[in-house]
């Protein structure tokens, strides 16, 4: 499939990294070839046509309960062996090796931030969402504000969104949209998956976490925002604040994805104690 794609909008933000858990960053986040393109652009295709204000509310409402299941932290983890993100161009194993490979970049890194080396294991979690029965372009993949018309720096922007119906409504098809300017992130209406899953979750079972983890889980995905520079009108001093966290994240997020799979069982007891201390027991999904 021949797809007309602007610049790959990581190509924006390219951070030191250590070589021996990253291969060469430019061949991460390649929208323009590769053997999973076809696989990525339907996913990104049904995407940006489904996600509207109306589909969005329906999704909070269908899952803001946290009805669906009762479980660990850590049985999550082991649900996501059953997922293949069919959005990712990058890897082709299960998200739980790369909550795994996540923590143990931020660890390396951050030995001192116990509570980020636990982000990097959480931040996928929603995706268990896949688990349920919900469709994959309503999970995973980059994330965006509804309510008002996509950026430049959205993925597959111009060949995607044409058949979105907000895009003919006039209240959602202005650069603000529904929204006033510099009104915060924490107004705007993301679109749904497991982003936005998670971190609702984690507010409805508390966990203790500092207010930087909440931005990094709930916006990891928004990479027009953390990476491409765009959505800057709809920030307030707050979201810029947290932005340089959310970046550090997304370092660890996108480059430490390794075919060279961790030692789980090894780690394990190591995270235990974390969830013990920040999110503990069994916890409504």
């Amino acid at each position: 499939m021949k797809v007309a794609v602007g610049p790959d909008p990581s190509l924006v933000y390219r951070p030191d990294v250590d070589p021996e858990v990253a291969k060469d960053k430019g061949s991460f986040r390649n929208y323009t070839s590769g053997p999973l393109l076809d696989r990525v652009f339907a996913t990104y295709k049904l995407m940006h046509t489904q996600q509207t204000v109306d589909f969005v509310k329906k999704k909070h409402t269908q899952f803001g309960g946290f009805s669906y299941k009762k479980m660990t932290v850590l049985e999550a983890v082991d649900m996501l062996d059953r997922l293949v993100d069919e959005s990712d161009p990058d890897v082709d194993f299960p998200n739980s090796f790369h909550a795994f490979q996540t923590a143990e970049g931020i660890r390396k890194a951050h030995p001192d931030k116990d509570w980020f080396h636990l982000v990097g294991l959480l931040h996928d979690l929603g995706k268990v969402l896949v688990l349920t029965g919900e469709p994959q372009w309503a999970v995973v993949g980059d994330t965006f504000p509804v309510g008002c018309r996509p950026q430049a720096s959205v993925v597959f922007c111009d060949s995607t969104f044409q058949d979105n119906p907000d895009l003919q409504d006039p209240r959602y098809s202005t650069e603000l949209g529904m929204y006033q300017p510099h009104c915060g992130l924490e107004n705007v209406l993301m679109s749904w998956g497991h982003d936005e899953y998670m971190y609702q979750m984690m507010k409805f079972n508390k966990f203790c976490l500092p207010p930087e983890a909440f931005y990094m889980v709930r916006f990891h995905s928004f990479y027009p925002w953390h990476t491409g520079g765009d959505y800057r009108q709809l920030c307030s001093e707050q979201d810029l604040a947290m932005l340089p966290w959310v970046q550090e994240f997304n370092k660890f997020d996108l480059y430490t994805k390794s075919p060279e799979l961790p030692d789980v069982d090894a780690l394990r007891p190591y995270y235990q104690g974390l969830i013990d201390k920040y999110c503990p027991g069994v916890l409504s999904w």
